[in-house]
């Protein structure tokens, strides 16, 4: 029942994250090419914000039982520093292409916008109880 008790566990980290000001965006899911490797990818608007994730009692917790139960084998961490954010986009209607800056606080307005050329509806994944993506 290990991967049943993760999902479950991770469904709670959505509550624990979003109280996080410098919290931006975490995926989870299961690697194509291996349906028993699992990924997840955080973004975060600084080191500090990080940084006290990884003091909040939830995520210690939430950590150890991964640990100790084997959820995690590999933690592989890369830090970067955000220079600045681009969306670039190809409507699949009318193959007008997109290309600019956007402010990545508004990241999931911007990406709710439609095609400006002909009104596309870009498809934008929206978070649910059980989803594996949140957004701030």
């Amino acid at each position: 029942d290990g991967y049943e008790k993760f999902k479950m566990v991770f469904s709670d980290v959505r509550k624990h994250l979003k109280k996080h000001p410098g919290f931006l965006h975490l995926t989870w899911w299961v690697h194509a090419d291996d349906p028993t490797w699992f990924n997840e990818v955080s973004f975060w608007t600084s080191m500090e914000s990080l940084r006290d994730w990884h003091m909040d009692v939830y995520h210690k917790h939430a950590k150890a039982w991964a640990v100790r139960t084997g959820a995690i084998m590999e933690d592989i961490i890369t830090n970067f520093e955000l220079k600045n954010t681009r969306l670039i986009r190809v409507c699949p209607c009318c193959n007008h292409a997109e290309d600019g800056p956007y402010e990545l606080m508004q990241e999931q307005k911007r990406l709710d916008e439609v095609c400006t050329q002909c009104g596309y509806h870009y498809p934008v994944l929206d978070e649910t109880a059980s989803s594996t993506a949140l957004f701030k």
